[in-house]
This record gives C-alpha cells, sequence and structure tokens, in this order.
C-alpha cells in the first residue's frame, strides 16, 4: 500500500516542519496538527513557500479529546500519522516534571486511541536517545540496555515507547519509534529552521546567537567530563537526514514484510564534542565567540553517538550533510531570523 494521507502531529515544530516539507516532496498530503504552544503558524507559509504545495492545518491540543476528535471525522483514509507533538527541554523538564508527564504521554494516548478506533495502518513516534541513559560502551545499539533515564523528559520518551510496544501486541498497525540523537541545521532554503518559542537551551541556536549578539557569550555547561576535551560528546545530525528518515519510515512499515513494532536509532555514527562543535562554527564563520565554562546541568548525559547499522539496513537510510553543512545551513537560517 502507498502511504498518501499522514497526519503530523507538531508538524509546524522544528523536526515536524521539516518532515513536512519532506512528506509533501515525496507526493504525500500532510495534515498538520499543533496547538503552536512551542511553534508559529508561519511555518505554514514557509513550507508552502519550499514545495508549492499547503498542508491541511488544525491548530489545537492533542490533551483535548474534543477537537481531537473532529479532526478524525472530518479527515478520512489517513495512511499514517507522525508523532512529533512533545514538550522537549531537559532542563525545563527537571524544574517541571508533572507538566512534562502530562503534556507528552497524554498527547501520545489520545493519539494512540485514534490509531485503534480508525484503524490507522501506520504511526511513527518520535523518539530519543536520551532513552539511554549514560551508557557504559559506544557507539549505540537497538539492542543496547536502557539504563536510568536522567530527565522527566527522557522518562516521556522511555514511556512512550513501552506504551506502544503495549499497543503492537494486540494491533493491525505498523509502529515504529525512531530514536534519533541531536538533530541540527535548517532547510537549505534558510525559509525555515530551528526557532525556539523560549531562551534556546540547544547547542547551536546558542552558538549561532552568540555570534549574531544575542547572548553576551556561551555557555559550556561542564568541562571535567571523562571526554577527549572535558566536554560532553553528542551525534549531531541535519535535521533534513531526520526528515528524510522519516519519510523514509512510513514507507517502510506499509511493507507487508514488517513485523509489528520497530525501534530504529538515527545517528551519524560519529559523536563530537561541544568544544569541536564551537571550533567547527568558528571556523566556518570566522568569527571567535565569548565562552564561559559553566557547572554541569543536570539531566545531561557525559556520552552518547548511535550505531546506526539498522537504520542502513531496514530503511536504507544514512545521514548524506556532514557538520560544515549543519552549520551552514544554521547560520544561513539565524542570520536571517535576525533581521526579520
Amino acid at each position: 500500500m502507498a502511504v498518501k494521507r499522514i497526519i503530523v502531529t507538531g508538524g509546524c515544530g522544528y523536526i515536524g516542519s521539516h518532515t513536512v516539507v519532506d512528506l509533501l516532496n515525496h507526493g504525500m498530503e500532510v495534515i498538520i496538527i499543533d496547538d503552536n504552544s512551542r511553534s508559529n503558524e508561519s511555518v505554514i507559509q514557509a513550507i508552502t513557500e519550499i514545495t508549492k504545495k499547503t498542508p491541511i492545518f488544525y491548530k489545537i491540543d492533542l490533551k483535548n479529546k474534543i477537537a481531537l476528535n473532529a479532526v478524525f471525522q472530518k479527515e478520512k483514509n489517513i495512511d499514517g500519522i507522525i508523532h512529533f507533538a512533545a514538550y522537549k527541554y531537559v532542563d525545563e523538564s527537571v524544574k517541571m516534571p508533572l507538566w512534562y508527564y502530562e503534556n507528552n504521554i497524554v498527547s501520545l494516548l489520545n493519539i494512540l486511541e485514534k490509531v485503534e478506533e480508525y484503524n490507522i495502518p501506520n504511526f511513527v513516534f518520535s523518539s530519543s536517545c536520551s532513552v539511554y541513559g549514560n551508557i557504559s560502551s559506544l557507539p549505540v545499539s537497538e539492542d543496547t540496555i536502557l539504563n536510568p533515564c536522567l530527565s522527566p523528559y527522557a522518562s516521556t520518551k522511555k514511556m512512550g515507547e513501552e506504551i506502544i510496544e503495549d499497543c503492537s501486541k494486540n494491533n493491525s498497525c505498523k509502529f515504529i519509534s525512531l530514536r534519533y540523537f541531536n538533530p541540527v541545521g535548517a532547510h537549505e532554503s534558510a525559509l525555515i529552521g530551528e526557532s525556539p518559542t523560549n531562551i534556546p537551551n540547544n547547542l547551536l541556536p546558542r552558538i549561532t546567537g552568540t555570534a549574531l549578539g544575542k547572548f553576551d557569550s556561551f555557555k559550556i555547561y561542564g568541562t571535567d567530563y571523562p571526554t577527549r576535551d572535558g566536554t560532553c560528546i553528542r551525534d549531531y545530525i541535519h535535521v533534513m537526514d531526520i526528515a528524510e528518515a522519516h519519510t523514509k519510515a512510513l514507507l517502510f512499515s506499509s511493507n507487508s514484510n514488517f513485523k509489528n513494532y520497530e525501534i530504529i536509532n538515527l545517528g551519524s555514527e560519529n559523536g563530537i564534542t561541544v568544544r569541536e562543535m564551537i571550533q567547527a562554527f568558528e571556523k566556518m564563520s570566522g568569527i571567535t565567540l565569548n565562552i564561559v565554562e559553566a557547572p554541569r546541568r543536570d539531566g545531561d548525559v557525559i556520552a552518547v553517538y548511535a550505531d546506526n547499522n539498522k537504520a542502513k539496513k531496514l530503511l536504507d537510510w544514512q545521514p548524506r550533510r556532514d557538520i560544515q553543512t549543519i552549520m551552514e545551513s544554521a547560520w544561513r537560517w539565524d542570520k536571517k531570523m535576525i533581521h526579520e
């Protein structure tokens, strides 16, 4: 069965909007559900400008069952759902755990009810490498034993995977959880990119924001980790590589040979330290950042990067864009945003 009509929850967000672009470019019809609490409806116009197609849009909160019911009563013949909608900031989740559990888990439960009620054949869940916790051996494979989660955000992703696995045992829907590592960069058009609605906590927007004078300095949180330069190690992947993987996941899950539930890592197989990311940006831009060393943050793991062999095998996917491309696209995007 060819996947045609796709619901994307959180489709106005960072990864969601880039995925919507890729889906539309692959000839699919997209229906976005987003409450815009962490995004902006104006991204719809940018998506239309890039793809020359306009997604259907419903501004609703997934926790609102009545509003969600209305969408499914109107939109028929849904071939798949990609579920992005969730709060995602680690340090915020440490400060406000109940808020994260309510939003991330209730939203997932409500959309899964619709999967069962309307017999949706394909479901892709936006999971995270944070479910692995602090691991003792690298790279991380899907078979790596999960250590205790270090933040409520990570716990909601782990719980989400467990809920989906339970659902898959008595459901004809094909489920995939994509554990992605650190999406960065922006669309090559510079029309969409990472645009936090509050002060950004993610590394690359802080780097570019510091270079543009939005922030007085760039803080490195923790310089005494047991890594090659004392800073955390992460696996950074261009957001459009991540977006393409979601399209491939939908196409793969509609294959008759696919079992009911798969967990797949999306990573580059390369770990980069915070200092190395700073150096890569400074080399690309010619700008030297004002660096301030700060204590470790609660919830941050020491090092994590992916074994992506399963994604290569099942999805025929691997990252195509390098760190240079990541830095250039993020820099173009943030420079454009500062003038708007």
